[in-house]
């Protein structure tokens, strides 16, 4: 009986903590959205670490305006996934990929100075933190238990035998 209920309260706390770590990916790309000022230039040219010619590559201006605007959607996406309940792994999968994509940037390596970043990180930060959450997320989804995919599976009918 205690298993059941550990198993339930399991469960609930997953499905919380994929509508919170959508609620930040769907508030992240609405921001980016909706604010013509921003751009992630600044973020990507001052990127550190052994992935830097990627990142400074990324910030070129003649393709800045595609890797904003496919940032903004893939957070959209992310956000909406997870929120919904509903191709929550695709969801999860996009939210890693991002989140890898900011840590490796700015990844907190000892003797990189941190630009940038908020507060001061040795190897593990908030977008490392956030992105193992989204692996838990990825292998344990929760939209059968609470979401769109749990009001749209199927019922089962039973088979009818022919005689």
């Amino acid at each position: 009986m205690a298993n059941a209920k550990s198993n339930v309260a399991l469960q609930n706390s997953l499905v919380v903590l994929r509508i919170l770590i959508g609620w930040h990916f769907l508030y992240e790309g609405v921001v980016k959205i909706y604010n013509p000022e921003w751009t992630a230039f600044g973020y990507l040219a001052t990127a550190q670490g052994p992935l830097k010619s990627v990142f400074s590559l990324l910030a070129n201006n003649e393709i800045i305006g595609w890797v904003d605007t496919f940032n903004a959607l893939a957070l959209l996406f992310a956000g909406i996934t997870l929120i919904l309940g509903i191709f929550e792994k695709k969801g999860a999968l996009a939210a890693i990929v991002l989140l890898a994509m900011y840590y490796l940037a700015h990844p907190p390596f000892p003797g990189l100075q941190q630009l940038n970043v908020e507060g001061n990180y040795w190897f593990v930060n908030k977008n490392l933190i956030e992105l193992m959450a989204c692996v838990i997320l990825y292998l344990y989804p929760t939209g059968k238990i609470f979401g769109l995919a749990y009001f749209m599976k199927k019922k089962k009918t039973p088979k009818i035998e022919k005689v």
